[in-house]
């Protein structure tokens, strides 16, 4: 990273540092796929803020390569180029840029790239998949549309071993839980994430879906599978916990993730849409600001 273009920010080094073992696993696993859309989402990522701040005279951050870096690998495989060009500039430009620039956007560019796409396509982004561990060969030949939330959906079990060891098809990024396990440790001991979203957000998600299988919901048959299925364990590790569009005081932290959790899971149960996880960060995000005034103590004039 040339230090004279990018403004330094060691922070979102650490999250980039902690996103490359499942970059390359993405690699192994979707090859050349990853690396063309990459190409395309890094280019648009950079250029949109890069023309932005440049007005300002102001370096481009290294946020955007975070942002782009977790747009790309919450991408289905097959997704178009000009889709994910698209989500990208939107992400940048109108959830940043738009409000300043870095430090003063309340919504999540990662996210509010993904969910542009994933509603303005919604039959392209809920059929791009392709069968993971096919490396080099042409995409129509490995089409699928069963991913483990589908599934579920139906009702029937999926594998767990597959599940935590992301050897199954979905977005190209969410799938090796034990990584994205790995990454959560390596920032919560680097104070770079909050453990108490995390935590929050995953267990509020546990609790619903727990209950939601007791009662006999079909898509909650299967409580753990349907927590390790789809985005959930990357988007709760990576974006719930984004610096900028999270709460600071640590009472709100615990109130924002509950609103991430369940939400995603209604969202999964209950909509059209079969991922509502990234719903689920947006709805917090929206909060954010009424939660830090509501636990935040105010200093009493002598």
């Amino acid at each position: 990273m040339a230090s004279g273009f990018f403004q330094k920010q060691i922070m979102m080094r650490r999250v980039l540092y902690s996103l490359i073992p499942v970059y390359a696993f993405a690699f192994y696993m979707y090859g050349w796929r990853l690396i063309f859309l990459s190409i395309f989402v890094y280019g648009f990522g950079i250029l949109t803020e890069y023309i932005m701040e440049k007005r300002k005279k102001r370096k481009v951050t290294e946020a955007v390569l975070v942002t782009s870096t977790l747009f790309v690998l919450s991408l289905p495989p097959a997704t178009p180029w000009w889709i994910a060009s698209i989500g990208i500039i939107f992400g940048v430009l109108f959830a940043k840029e738009v409000y300043g620039g870095f430090g003063r956007n309340i919504f999540n560019p990662a996210i509010a790239g993904r969910l542009f796409i994933y509603i303005t396509f919604p039959n392209i982004m809920t059929q791009s998949w392709l069968q993971p561990g096919n490396f080099g060969r042409a995409a129509s030949d490995i089409l699928t549309s069963a991913t483990p939330l589908q599934v579920l959906a139906n009702g029937q079990s999926f594998g767990l071993f597959e599940l935590f060891f992301g050897l199954r098809s979905g977005s190209m990024g969410e799938g090796p839980i034990f990584l994205i396990l790995i990454a959560a440790i390596y920032l919560i001991a680097t104070k770079t994430a909050s453990w108490k979203i995390m935590l929050s957000t995953f267990l509020s998600a546990s609790l619903l879906t727990g209950f939601f299988s007791l009662i006999g919901i079909q898509e909650a048959s299967y409580p753990i599978e349907f927590l390790l299925s789809g985005s959930f364990m990357f988007v709760t590790v990576f974006m719930a916990t984004d610096p900028v569009t999270a709460p600071k005081n640590e009472t709100s932290k615990w109130f924002y993730g509950i609103i991430i959790g369940v939400t995603a899971i209604l969202i999964r149960t209950f909509s059209l849409f079969p991922e509502g996880t990234s719903f689920g960060v947006l709805m917090g995000n929206t909060f954010v600001a009424l939660l830090d005034t509501a636990f935040t103590r105010k200093k009493v004039k002598a």
